[in-house]
């Protein structure tokens, strides 16, 4: 059996639902007991996969967490209790260079952190994990298969910036990121990145364009972002998204 733990965002809280429709499966709602809160997460059990789902913005009320305050040491620890082969992060991010555009889908490559906070599950005793090869290789290789031969895709490997939000870059933010290589930015996965890698489990993250990074857009450098819009263009890619997902499931084993 494999097991596959997905970690998605705002824009794209329909996948859950979409993904047991499709299998015509039901959905099982758990709350994980954590040192860091009580995290709810969403199962499907087939013979021969699981998933586990979670909202990374998930919060009382229904309401939305922002990036800021997103408890991630009590995210990872609650999929990881699932004993998945592998975490699927799904990232929405801006696009800095035309190397991935609003609507594209990529593969994170390598991560540049630059949150004020240093995430780990070891707070008393030192343990550095290594961090040379962030992203699982089998992973990666059947995504990108899966795209090419499918959709005539071709993701790109890109870099993603770490900010910590949970206002929109500056201009001149982005300008700097670029030069230190950056291809995209977001907000999320440098804390799941370090803390998976601190629990060695294979890890993978799907990087979804929504927007043009401030100062990006090739029609009028000064179009704002909007966050309305980042959102849509974020939940039009869901389907492609639990395609990706399925793909694992048929290909992916330890």
């Amino acid at each position: 059996m494999v097991r596959i733990s997905v970690i998605y965002g705002t824009g794209m809280t329909n996948i859950p639902t979409l993904y047991s429709k499709s299998l015509d499966s039901s959905l099982v709602s758990v709350r994980c007991e954590t040192e860091w809160g009580n995290i709810p997460l969403t199962l499907i059990s087939e013979s021969n996969f699981q998933i586990s789902f979670l909202h990374r913005h998930h919060s009382v009320n229904n309401q939305v967490k922002p990036p800021h305050s997103v408890e991630h040491r009590g995210n990872i620890f609650a999929v990881a209790s699932t004993s998945p082969d592998i975490i699927v992060s799904i990232n929405s991010v801006g696009s800095i260079s035309s190397v991935t555009k609003p609507g594209d889908i990529a593969i994170a490559s390598d991560i540049i952190d630059f949150a004020d906070y240093s995430w780990s599950f070891h707070d008393i005793m030192a343990f550095h994990s290594d961090r040379t090869s962030l992203f699982d290789s089998k992973a990666v290789s059947i995504i990108s298969n899966f795209l090419d031969e499918n959709y005539g895709i071709n993701p790109k490997n890109v870099i993603v910036a770490q900010c910590s939000g949970p206002q929109f870059e500056s201009p001149a933010e982005i300008n700097a990121l670029e030069k230190l290589g950056a291809d995209v930015v977001n907000m999320t996965l440098g804390p799941e990145s370090r803390l998976i890698s601190e629990l060695s489990i294979p890890h993978l993250s799907l990087v979804c364009s929504s927007n043009w990074a401030a100062g990006r857009n090739p029609q009028d450098s000064e179009i704002p972002i909007n966050h309305e819009e980042v959102k849509n263009i974020s939940s039009g890619m869901e389907n492609l998204i639990i395609d990706c997902i399925n793909s694992l499931i048929n290909n992916y084993s330890n």
